[in-house]
């Protein structure tokens, strides 16, 4: 059910009690870094021993080493009464946070237990004609004129209460706009802790998507492709098995013969484009060489791993040669092509080259942009050299854990 808003003149008062039940806590926490900070004058304070300019760097010294702790109770106090959540920051203490602890926060904290007592000396002005008859009938009576004063001071405590909640409020507001900067992470911190999330949450997408093609070519292998080759089955033992069809049903079922078989071709070129079954039962190696063998045009091949990367580089790095190659054929006039393999430190480095006539352009629709844009999936980098003349060279580098 919907909130009804409140009237213009009451809005001051929403959330009076929460705010100030949290600036309580507030001026509490600060009168707890207040006594940590008379620790350096529990001798008597500043000497010749110990010098004004001492003091303050002991001060200082003191808040910086309380400055977790305190933090950590502030964050509880606005976790607890606004349910603002404050990030835990890199460090065990920044001079960001003892900026609250030692100018912020007392200030705001004054500024509460002003408002507190505003809050309390309002009340009690406000409610004077209720608690005015718990005085004796003699007592009231010889002060000639109370009523009026008493009309007085209830207008009076209206309008303190109407103050203490609008201060209370503003203190509130301002106090959450202030803390999470100077007891939170900084920006920098935050920026990187962003800049985590971000690559973690596309990992696990490029993660998902890789398991999503290997489910895909799975079912088509297990699925599609087997009916499709039990189809091209059965129509070959027809034409063999019924000699005596009529010529123009041989031609039906020939045609039908025909069409089975290359729908089994390309589903087996669209499945080894997904996923093949050979780069995840036997690596890129294999995998790699049966691209290899197809292709063509020869194409050598050098793997130099001496353990498998992880599932998704394996499958972004098939897809580059893979698709590399696809190019070459179509677009390099090339004689032969050239892929290499191998790994250094972190880092997966694959190159395709061939000897055609270049002239290879990301821009020029030849899939090129595409790749650029599967190797940055994983945070990997693209380049290419293709002079006019050539030869082409691809090079991709993709991290992967040493």
């Amino acid at each position: 059910m919907r909130k009804p808003h409140p009237v213009p003149l009451l809005r001051p008062f929403e959330g009076a009690g929460r705010a100030t039940a949290f600036l309580a806590v507030g001026a509490l926490i600060q009168t707890a870094a207040l006594l940590v900070l008379a620790v350096p004058w529990l001798n008597g304070g500043p000497t010749k021993a110990l010098s004004c300019v001492a003091a303050v760097l002991a001060c200082l010294t003191v808040i910086g080493a309380a400055s977790p702790v305190l933090t950590r109770m502030q964050a509880a106090r606005f976790h607890s009464r606004l349910g603002v959540g404050i990030p835990a920051a890199g460090r065990r203490w920044s001079w960001r946070q003892v900026r609250y602890h030692l100018v912020a926060g007392p200030l705001i904290a004054a500024g509460g237990a002003g408002a507190l007592t505003l809050w309390a000396a309002s009340a009690v002005a406000a409610t004077v004609y209720v608690w005015i008859w718990a005085l004796p009938p003699e007592t009231r009576l010889a002060q000639a004129g109370y009523t009026v004063q008493a009309g007085y001071l209830t207008a009076a405590g209206l309008a303190g209460l109407y103050a203490a909640a609008w201060l209370s409020g503003a203190l509130v507001r301002l106090d959450t706009r202030i803390a999470p900067d100077l007891l939170g992470p900084s920006p920098a911190e935050r920026l990187r802790r962003r800049v985590e999330e971000v690559t973690e949450a596309r990992a696990g997408v490029v993660d998902a998507a890789d398991a999503e093609r290997r489910r895909i070519e799975r079912d088509l292998h297990d699925g599609a492709q087997q009916r499709l080759v039990s189809l091209a089955v059965n129509l070959g033992l027809a034409k063999v098995t019924m000699p005596d069809l009529s010529e123009d049903a041989r031609k039906v079922i020939d045609e039908a013969h025909r069409e089975a078989k290359e729908a089994i071709a390309e589903l087996q070129d669209l499945v080894r484009g997904l996923h093949p079954a050979v780069l995840e039962d036997r690596g890129l190696d294999a995998a790699l060489s049966g691209l290899a063998e197809r292709a063509p045009l020869p194409v050598r091949v050098r793997v130099d791993l001496a353990e498998r990367p992880a599932p998704a580089i394996e499958a972004v790095a098939y897809f580059v040669v893979s698709e590399a190659l696809a190019n070459v054929v179509k677009h390099a006039r090339a004689a032969g092509a050239e892929v290499r393999v191998e790994r250094a430190g972190g880092i997966l480095i694959v190159v395709v080259s061939d000897d055609g006539v270049g002239g290879a352009d990301p821009s020029g629709g030849t899939g090129l942009a595409g790749l650029a844009k599967r190797v940055a999936s994983v945070d990997g980098t693209f380049s290419i050299s293709s002079p006019a003349g050539g030869p082409t060279v691809v090079t991709v580098e993709l991290p992967c854990a040493p």
